[in-house]
């Protein structure tokens, strides 16, 4: 057992999506001898019902579920909350695993995995949601185009409330932690997904670009999320 995570995470809630009960109930084991409670949801339809009622801290997602795919899940959870997801899938196409970070999943490991492994990954997620963010409370750009509220999580766009995903939120926290800063990928990998992540650095470009629709008037010309041809990213914001 890992005494160093309990006292932080002792007694959250995580929801795990797994329609293989075996595999469920070994998740379930592993994370209650770390000091998580568990609820378990076998199809889409006991997912959301229990998401609603147990308000997790995290969604353990399993992709390949009977009735319906857990891409769609995501999406759905994501117009609703922030919640960190961990995708577990046993498709190992980079192209399938980008698909379902568009969505919204924060993570991702694949089938095998070991049950050690993912519960790290939990813990790595949960913390990274949990770390400090700027000094400020509210951050104000453009004369109140964009204002980001770091204690609620809320970010407006001229007014209207805009729902980030948690690595888009983190990736713009970090930006706006060293605004004038020019970020690499591998730098903003490990912000967002921590130094264990070994998936492609595509990843981050994805983010960027979802991150861009959601904030910038144009996304194609962007004021706040800028590219350093040849480096990476900084953010442009007055």
């Amino acid at each position: 057992m890992n005494h160093e995570d309990k006292p932080n995470h002792h007694g959250k809630m995580i929801l795990v999506v797994e329609d293989e009960v075996k595999i469920a109930e070994v998740i379930r084991s592993y994370l209650e001898n770390s000091g998580y409670q568990v609820c378990i949801a076998v199809n889409v339809k006991q997912a959301l019902d229990l998401f609603a009622q147990c308000r997790p801290a995290l969604v353990i997602l399993d992709l390949m579920l009977p009735d319906m795919s857990g891409e769609a899940i995501c999406s759905h959870l994501r117009k609703q909350s922030r919640v960190p997801v961990i995708m577990v899938t046993a498709k190992t196409e980079e192209g399938d695993i980008i698909a379902g970070l568009e969505m919204g999943a924060d993570d991702y490991v694949t089938k095998p995995f070991s049950p050690r492994q993912l519960v790290a990954r939990v813990a790595a997620l949960l913390r990274r949601s949990e770390e400090a963010l700027p000094l400020a409370r509210v951050m104000t750009f453009a004369g109140g185009d964009l204002t980001i509220d770091f204690q609620s999580h809320e970010i407006k766009k001229s007014g209207v409330l805009v729902n980030l995903t948690p690595n888009e939120f983190k990736l713009l926290s970090a930006m706006l932690r060293y605004p004038k800063k020019v970020f690499t990928r591998e730098e903003l990998i490990y912000l967002t997904m921590g130094q264990d992540f070994d998936g492609s650095d595509r990843i981050i470009d994805t983010h960027i670009k979802n991150l861009r629709q959601k904030i910038e008037t144009d996304s194609r010309n962007p004021r706040y999320i800028l590219t350093v041809h040849g480096v990476g990213y900084r953010f442009g914001g007055e």
